[in-house]
This record gives C-alpha cells, structure tokens and sequence, in this order.
C-alpha cells in the first residue's frame, strides 16, 4: 500500500522510461514485479537520476571501484560503467539471485540506454513514487547516472545521443502525420 505500484497480471510487460526517476526507488518497486512474475523492461537508463551531488556520487563510484579481489581482479567483484548495468546491479541486489526462484525473475528483467528498434513503438510509463520531482525536495542536489558512467568510463554516451536525436526526429515526423490524421477524422464524424 502506498508504494506507487499495482500488480499487473503475471507474463504482461511493463515498459518504463528511466528519464527523471531514482535509481534505487525505481529498482526496488521493479524487483518486486519480477519477483511477482512480471517481465519488464526499461529504457533511456541514462537518464536516471540519483539523489545527492554529482561529485558525491562520483568519489563513491571510484571508492567501489577500488573494491577488488587483491590475488586475482578477474574474480570480481564486476564494476559495470554502463547506466543500464548500473541499474540491472542495483536490481539484483534487491533480490534472493543465487537462489532458481531470483535467477528466473532476473530474467524477466532488460534494460537498455536509449530506446532501441522493437520498445520506441510502444508505451512507456512512469512510476510516480519513483519520480525525482515529486519525491526529491525542491533545491536537493541530484546527478545523472549517464554522466557518472561516463565519468568512470562509459564509452558509448555519445552514440546513444545520436541513435536517440535520430529516433526523437522520426517520432516527431510520425505524431504530425499522426495529428493531421485525427483532424480529417474529426473533421468527416463532424461533416457526418
């Protein structure tokens, strides 16, 4: 009760879009769909925010960075610099995942930067007790998860903004066609 999520029967999809939520409100209201049996999905992770200042959040990511095995690196623990690396962690952590019942619900999770082929056709939602503007107090400080990836070594950031300026050209050109549409629909029920 209160928590900004409703069970959506088991096996639908959810789409959300990352821009403008927090990192970790998002992922626990997510962890508790994928353990309900949901698949999800979430876009534009570079566009999550994170409460607290930019440089805060930068020295945090460089003292986890420095969080290694001392005898051999390779064997973890993985510091991911993507944003939707970043958020899947973050998810992960919120769940029972070495056990089968996590495992399969980690499944039914993806995450992506930028809006790729198959998910910029459909609808996105948000989740309003996860968005920054309604639950960060006005004049808090907040950082990007896109620029503390690249901070620490993303290095598709500006792939992603071209791939996207290109999508939002070809959404825009299909709402006005979209538009022009619904007024000659409008106008032959009205001539009707």
């Amino acid at each position: 009760k209160g928590r900004g999520w409703s069970l959506i029967s088991s096996g639908i999809n959810a789409e959300y879009g990352g821009r403008g939520h927090l990192i970790g409100r998002l992922a626990s209201i997510i962890a508790k769909q994928l353990l309900n049996g949901q698949r999800v999905v979430v876009v534009r992770c570079e566009l999550l925010n994170v409460s607290g200042a930019f440089y805060r959040n930068k020295l945090k990511y460089f003292a986890f960075l420095r969080k290694r095995m001392n005898s051999n690196p390779s064997h973890g623990p993985y510091h991911f610099r993507a944003p939707s690396k970043i958020l899947w962690r973050t998810i992960r952590g919120m769940i029972p995942h070495k056990t089968q019942r996590g495992m399969e619900a980690l499944n039914r999770l993806k995450v992506f930067e930028g809006i790729p082929a198959p998910y910029d056709k459909t609808k996105r939602m948000v989740i309003p007790s996860a968005l920054r503007v309604l639950r960060l107090k006005p004049g808090r400080r907040y950082a990007s998860v896109g620029r503390i990836s690249r901070e620490v070594g993303w290095k598709y950031g500006d792939v992603v903004e071209k791939l996207e300026a290109k999508r939002k050209e070809k959404s825009a050109a299909y709402f006005q066609a979209k538009k022009k549409l619904n007024a000659l629909k409008a106008k032959a029920e009205a001539g009707a």
